[in-house]
């Protein structure tokens, strides 16, 4: 029973925040793919791509199976923030998303004990599948920001590679632990209280902390969706641009709080449910090829 519900976890976590009721994207047909991508993982391409395209700013597809045309670079430093991991070369958005990066970190620079916001992934230079890890993060419009309050802004190239963000979690993700302060509350609150966020992804430990903390207005809590990992950082979603036609909106979170959908992802954890003998084995993973993404993402990847 424990070694199913451990499986399904893992899963879950290498699912990268695909999470949830998510639309499906206008995909291309194979007769539309060039020869020379036939048969080759959309990672591959997009993983070999340095620079963003020389397009207008447009994100297609869905999160999960997408994008991005003309994504600018999130600057490596500025005033109250710091990109990490930068050999990763994930440090790329949709205009709209470097913006939310620069009001965000301003406002955590003034919480006692943050300089402002040390910054993970966001996307590849023209989105898409990543070489590793998520399987989200394609349309330019996914942030992760790590839970370690910056105390310095002037990390080196060399110290971005080795420091690594604190978890949050205690008793494998039903509860906070220590190293969880009032400040990160009052920051993923910002986050939430966003129009421009669709949802936030956290564990469920800490989004039932936030839930029984919060005494004022509880509304911004419905953008705050428990989810396995991310206790190292949290993972902001920003919904489509207005006006992107190709982009494809993740469904509305459920009306209300979700304060009780959070309790029962802890007592599952705490009390873990019986498992079924019958239940079917997880499909191996399929890398995605160009057959599978909007056809205008073939575009994006010949565009200088």
């Amino acid at each position: 029973m424990v070694r199913l519900f451990l499986i399904l976890s893992a899963a879950a976590f290498l699912v990268g925040c695909k999470s949830e009721t998510e639309s499906q994207a206008r995909v291309s047909t194979q007769a539309a793919v060039p020869a020379s991508m036939k048969g080759v993982e959309a990672r591959q391409l997009f993983g070999a791509k340095a620079q963003g395209s020389r397009q207008s700013a447009v994100p297609y597809g869905s999160y999960s199976k997408g994008c991005l045309a003309g994504g600018v670079q999130l600057p490596e430093s500025g005033p109250t923030w710091q990109a990490m991991r930068l050999s990763r070369n994930r440090n790329w958005g949709y205009p709209q998303t470097v913006d939310f990066i620069r009001d965000l970190s301003s406002f955590a620079a003034t919480q006692p004990g943050w300089k402002g916001l040390y910054i993970g992934d966001i996307s590849q230079p023209r989105g898409g599948p990543m070489l590793s890890g998520h399987r989200s993060h394609q349309l330019g419009l996914d942030i992760d920001i790590w839970m370690l309050p910056p105390q310095r802004l002037n990390l080196s190239t060399k110290e971005r590679e080795s420091i690594s963000s604190i978890s949050m979690r205690k008793n494998k993700g039903a509860y906070v632990n220590s190293n969880w302060t009032r400040q990160h509350h009052e920051i993923l609150k910002a986050a939430a209280s966003d129009p421009r966020v669709a949802r936030i992804f956290v564990f469920p430990g800490a989004k039932v902390q936030m839930c029984n903390d919060e005494k004022g207005n509880r509304a911004w809590l419905r953008k705050i969706r428990p989810w396995w990992g991310h206790h190292y950082h949290f993972h902001v979603r920003l919904n489509c641009p207005k006006g992107a036609k190709g982009c494809v909106d993740q469904n509305p979170p459920p009306a209300g709080d979700g304060c009780k959908d959070a309790e029962k992802w802890v007592q599952d954890i705490l009390f873990p449910p019986p498992s079924d003998p019958n239940a079917p084995k997880p499909k191996p993973r399929r890398e995605l090829q160009m057959a599978d993404l909007p056809r205008q993402c073939i575009n994006v990847l010949q565009s200088p």
